[in-house]
């Protein structure tokens, strides 16, 4: 079928999508170049149907979602990527979305920033079935991560809600911590608070993007960069294609980033998870955006005689272990490390709610989190083998 892909009110290209498996078969017209999504190849006025396939299909949610299965199922869907039509590729991070050029329609009726939205998708994904029929018209068929989540609206707020994982279902009171931290430190950041469904720990957030800007993924900026030579790592490439197209202060912000997935040890910071908001009209790079999605953090995924604060663990998305990580950091001279002190009490009103947490596992969290925030203070952020 073809459609439009619109950005805001802004024809950008004409495009051919397969119903069946929503691949973008053919761009039979460009209508407008500056407005084709940061990061899509386009060279002497031609858009790359591949690279555009990518950035359409990476709309979707991912197939790693837990319990995606199941909803699939429910919806009688074959496939995550079949649910891009369905919404017309909106979501709420951003202003992309497809006409259909024989019956348009308008942006200001439709967004999701300013209209409600169905919460069938949403409850599916939370593995919630109804025996009536699914309204897909949804922003959670855009949703990215591999965490159950959906989005509500709560006093005309766009609120993203947010569960765990086995063992003990800490994401959401890690996202909470994070914000704890960063509060302390004076990092900008999303605010998380906690909320309690059918027994379950959630974190709620509000939508930091508006009708107005939207968020450019650090993955897409890095992809509008020249090819990276292999001399250039992965960390300099993202800096150097940052500088190249204009946006500030972008390293002492992955400064901010590295240090505090160092203290939390945040196994998951990906370049879908970080970036900068700019201007839905203008274009105009704004600010980077604030620090989210810190979830994957605390051994969130370990039994507690595992948890071990000074092991080299695991990390994303500059290096492959904290140690090296940890190092790119040009300074530690904004940390004000008595900000974090004291930090017990406050810790443990985050933690000990949860009837998923025990004491012993509280108490090793809290000891592994001081222990880390000593090593870097002391200047030794490395492991201890």
């Amino acid at each position: 079928m073809l459609y439009t892909l619109m950005h805001k009110k802004i024809p950008v290209a004409d495009v051919e999508i397969d119903s069946e498996t929503a691949n973008i078969l053919s761009i039979p017209k460009l209508h407008n170049i500056e407005h084709i999504p940061v990061g899509i190849e386009a060279k002497d006025g031609v858009i790359s149907r591949k690279s555009l396939n990518d950035w359409w299909l990476g709309r979707s949610i991912p197939a790693s979602r837990s319990g995606i299965r199941e909803a699939l199922e429910a919806m009688n869907i074959s496939s995550t990527k079949i649910l891009l039509e369905k919404c017309l590729g909106l979501g709420l991070s951003d202003q992309y979305w497809i006409n259909n050029p024989q019956k348009p329609l308008e942006w200001e009726r439709i967004n999701f920033f300013e209209n409600t939205f169905s919460e069938d998708v949403g409850n599916a994904l939370f593995g919630k079935t109804q025996n009536a029929e699914i309204d897909l018209f949804s922003p959670d068929n855009t949703s990215d991560g591999w965490q159950k989540k959906k989005w509500i609206i709560i006093d005309k707020k766009r609120i993203l809600l947010k569960g765990g994982s086995n063992p003990a279902q800490q994401e959401p009171l890690n996202e909470v911590l994070a914000s704890m931290l960063m509060r302390r430190l004076n990092i900008p950041h999303v605010s998380y608070t906690l909320t309690e469904i059918d027994n379950f720990p959630m974190s709620l957030c509000e939508n930091f993007i508006t009708t107005e800007t939207e968020l450019v993924s650090a993955w897409h900026i890095f992809s509008a960069g020249k090819k990276r030579q292999n001399h250039i790592s992965i960390y300099e490439h993202f800096l150097n294609t940052c500088d190249t197209i204009g946006i500030p202060n972008m390293r002492e912000y992955v400064d901010k980033i590295l240090v505090i997935d160092f203290l939390i040890a945040n196994t998951d910071r990906h370049f879908g998870n970080f970036g900068v908001i700019r201007s839905a009209n203008t274009l105009e790079w704004l600010e980077a955006s604030p620090i989210f999605d810190c979830g994957t953090s605390m051994w969130h995924n370990e039994f507690t005689h595992n948890i071990r604060y000074d092991e080299d663990i695991k990390c994303k998305p500059f290096k492959t272990y904290f140690s090296e990580q940890i190092k790119l950091v040009n300074s530690f001279d904004w940390i004000n490390f008595d900000a974090l002190k004291n930090i017990d009490d406050e810790f443990r009103e985050i933690y000990k709610p949860s009837k998923y947490m025990d004491e012993m596992r509280i108490d090793k969290l809290l000891f592994s989190l001081k222990k880390r925030i000593e090593m870097l203070n002391r200047g030794k952020p490395h492991a201890k083998g």
